[in-house]
């Protein structure tokens, strides 16, 4: 007992220690990168307001959301804080400005994360489908996965290819050098990545998992998370020369060996620095492959942060 709770409290020291040397961090270095202060009028229409003439794909910092469709996951105060990441529906994260999706679904199609479960897919496309009739001009990620642990919902591809057919633009290299105007009237990537089902195959209507890529680190210390970020960020190609999106989260994850379980307090060690991370991605010459960027809990500063980014990038002050 006495060397757990000894354990406890060396964790404890190192969270705090962690926090305080991003919060020294960011006292010292700032925020300040190129479009800190853009503020878009309209969050809802921020790639219009852009101009999707000029604005290409890989030109885009695009805000995401990490187990999107996690608000109404598990019992209120009871297993929800457990696996809730996102207090939005997926309709007003879109308003609000993400522009890629993280869904994690089990074989009876309802969403889950881990054990806990939440409301059927249906209800995703349904908010993905309502947000696309009221803008005319926002360009979606959609990221779909068998959740780890679960098996593929049956036919799920054809699924997808038939509530979203219409809006889905078609696995191809090309779409990365394509401006926003050029692949309208489509409007979804939607990357689908099944645990032993056949992937999507090169001009399919869904993309592979080989599209979107990343670096999980599963820690709950935020320096760790943030300098590991980093580095795995500085091992990418520059986004011109990419063939792939890759995303970066700004997330810790509870760990079991530790009793602080619930997501919000955790993820909290994290939140306060994106755009510190942001700016030290730049200072440190990592600028060009920022691409993805996703937070629990989302905020419209974090889009922001994103949509500042961007108008940055086209503007040609990076």
């Amino acid at each position: 007992m006495g060397a757990e709770v000894s354990k406890q409290v060396e964790r404890r020291k190192a969270i705090d220690t962690q926090k305080k040397s991003l919060c020294d961090l960011k006292e010292k270095n700032g925020c300040n990168f190129p479009g800190y202060d853009y503020h878009v009028q309209d969050r809802k229409n921020w790639m219009s307001t852009l101009g999707p003439e000029k604005l290409h794909v890989n030109q885009i910092v695009w805000p995401g959301t990490h187990d999107s469709a996690t608000d109404e996951i598990g019992i209120p105060f009871i297993s929800r804080p457990f696996a809730q990441c996102q207090s939005l529906s997926i309709y007003q994260q879109l308003v609000t400005g993400v522009r890629v999706l993280d869904i994690r679904v089990q074989e009876d199609r309802h969403v889950c994360h881990g054990i806990l479960l939440c409301y059927h897919v249906d209800v995703v496309i349904n908010d993905v489908k309502k947000f696309l009739s009221e803008t005319h001009s926002e360009i979606i990620i959609l990221e779909i996965r068998t959740e780890f642990g679960h098996d593929d919902p049956p036919d799920f591809d054809k699924y997808l290819e038939a509530e979203l057919g219409e809006f889905l633009i078609h696995q191809d290299d090309n779409v990365f050098n394509k401006t926003i105007a050029e692949l309208l009237p489509k409007r979804i990537i939607c990357v689908w990545k099944p645990g032993k089902s056949p992937k999507p195959r090169q001009g399919s209507p869904l993309w592979s998992s080989c599209y979107l890529k990343d670096n999980w680190i599963d820690t709950d210390l935020p320096e760790k998370k943030f300098e590991s970020n980093m580095k795995y960020l500085s091992e990418q190609p520059p986004v011109t020369s990419r063939k792939f999106f890759y995303r970066v989260e700004n997330t810790v994850t509870p760990q079991a060996d530790n009793p602080v379980l619930w997501v919000k307090p955790v993820t909290e060690r994290i939140r306060p620095y994106a755009r510190l991370f942001i700016m030290e991605c730049i200072s440190r010459g990592y600028g060009d492959r920022l691409q993805i960027f996703s937070s629990d809990f989302i905020d419209e500063d974090f889009v922001d942060a994103c949509i500042g980014l961007t108008n940055a990038r086209i503007e040609g002050k990076l």
